[in-house]
């Protein structure tokens, strides 16, 4: 039943996606993936849509006004400020030297960890429209595909840092 109900709706939220995605600057796989989950979520709770076809076109329609609302709050960071105690060559040397150090360790990453946090540590403060498209996946798997790579580098920077500090 539930997998003929998918099946049944694809192509129309393809299609709803596809129109709602231009005016509210989202990608149109992104809004479809957020649909689909508020859907699933909806039927695991046993609590299916009593019109299918209406429900998934107010969704598309609210997921649409929600990328809208959260394009417009979102806004690139701007240059850090200089750090009035970095002024000196010891210090610029040494965030220098952690700078390479936390590089090297992304480098080391599993998967597409590295080309994600490289994305995310561009000086060209890409917003994550822009690194999905860079990446080829859907801006809504960036959040989570993010999480598991921080993860991994603090896992991975874990006894490099500890080491450095005297215990006890």
């Amino acid at each position: 039943m539930t997998h003929d109900l998918l099946t049944a709706l694809r192509p129309l939220l393809a299609a709803e996606a596809s129109a709602e995605a231009h005016a509210s600057g989202a990608e149109p796989g992104d809004l479809e993936q957020a649909v689909w989950v508020r859907l699933l979520e909806r039927l695991a709770a046993g609590r299916p849509p009593r019109d299918p076809q209406v429900w998934l076109r107010r969704a598309v329609r609210l997921e649409a006004r929600r990328a809208r609302r959260t394009d417009r709050i979102e806004r690139p960071y701007g240059l850090e400020p200089a750090d009035p105690h970095a002024s000196g060559p010891e210090q610029l040397a040494l965030a220098a030297a952690g700078l390479r150090s936390l590089r090297s360790a992304v480098r080391r990453l599993p998967g597409r960890c590295p080309r994600l946090l490289e994305a995310l540590l561009s000086p060209r403060d890409l917003t994550y429209r822009e690194i999905a498209g860079e990446l080829g996946i859907s801006q809504g798997s960036l959040g989570p595909e993010r999480s598991r790579c921080l993860g991994c580098l603090r896992r991975l920077l874990t006894p490099e840092v500890a080491a450095r500090r005297a215990r006890g």
